[in-house]
């Protein structure tokens, strides 16, 4: 059942944090479905613009219309990550989105306010979440690519100017955390001073992490053992989603972890068999693998054991 991100917000906020899972193929898509039904959790599925360019934004749309069909008693929000105002307009078009974020961060402040208020009022007019973004992360991540110099930290006073002026459901906010594999280079820690802040000046707001895979050191030694070249990759220890929950992260965007996931699995699988050429094998083993993943993530994340809780607060 799909639902928008405002209702699962509704449901987590200050108890534990909703999973934001980015797909791109089919492989994906079935491990995603299987590990939150596995470990009972509400999920959000994120398509990127890049996701929507890999194939087709088509293709992803129809597997995922088919994934609902197959897990009937799945819970999930569809939402578009870091969409320009072009995107963010072409998915509340489609009818099929039911969350869009507009990231308008590299924009100066009054700038960033009027471009997500123009995509909240078209958004809202048509029952769709809008996530925002204000400050900047940084690190690469497909088409987001940030240098180390303009990277800031999100301003809480801004925020609170940012959250009134704009009307959106959400806000990413920059504490620390950045995209890619490589998230940390020393002993840097999360600013949850920001966060707590926040949740201070404006009280049951729903606030949001990017960039907060954990990538598994287990991972990178495995890719690494299997031919990989993965020097230095650092994530977020994923002991601290929890903790952000309670301070009103209530999305907890995981994308990095995945990938990592699909190159130990489809490395190791091709160094262990080298007379297969058929990639199925390889994709059964990863869609089993990546559910036994995400069901892991939502028990840090403190969402699972909560699908049918959700369900009956949805159905009052």
């Amino acid at each position: 059942m799909i639902v928008t991100t405002k209702q699962l917000f509704a449901q987590a906020y200050g108890k534990y944090a909703i999973g934001a899972y980015n797909i791109n193929n089919a492989e994906q898509v079935i491990g995603l479905f299987r590990g939150n039904i596995q470990s009972q959790a509400p999920f959000i599925l994120q398509i990127s613009r890049g996701a929507r360019a890999y194939t087709d934004k088509r293709i992803l749309e129809a597997m995922i219309r088919a994934a609902d069909e197959i897990f009937p008693e799945s819970i999930f929000a569809v939402h578009l990550d870091h969409g320009d105002e072009e995107t963010c307009y072409d998915c509340i078009a489609s009818g099929f989105y039911s969350s869009v974020m507009i990231d308008a961060s590299r924009f100066p402040f009054e700038k960033n306010i009027a471009t997500t208020r123009r995509v909240v009022e078209r958004a809202h007019a048509k029952g769709i979440s809008v996530e925002a973004e204000l400050g900047q992360l940084g690190g690469v991540e497909e088409d987001v690519s940030v240098a180390e110099d303009q990277v800031h930290l999100t301003d809480p006073e801004q925020a609170v100017e940012f959250i009134k002026h704009t009307g959106c459901d959400s806000l990413a906010c920059a504490i620390g955390t950045s995209h890619g594999a490589f998230k940390f280079s020393g002993s840097q820690s999360l600013h949850f001073e920001i966060v707590e802040a926040i949740r201070t000046l404006v009280p049951g707001f729903p606030l949001v992490l990017h960039g907060s895979s954990s990538v598994p050191q287990e991972e990178v030694e495995r890719i690494n053992a299997a031919g990989g070249a993965l020097k230095g990759a650092k994530g977020v220890d994923p002991r601290q989603y929890l903790p952000a929950a309670k301070l009103g992260v209530c999305k907890i965007n995981i994308d990095t972890d995945g990938r990592l996931v699909w190159a130990r699995v489809h490395r190791e699988y091709f160094r262990d068999h080298p007379e297969v050429f058929d990639f199925r094998p390889a994709g059964k083993v990863y869609m089993e693998e990546y559910a036994k993943f995400i069901a892991s993530r939502n028990e840090f994340l403190g969402s699972a054991g909560h699908l049918e809780e959700v369900r009956a607060a949805l159905s009052n």
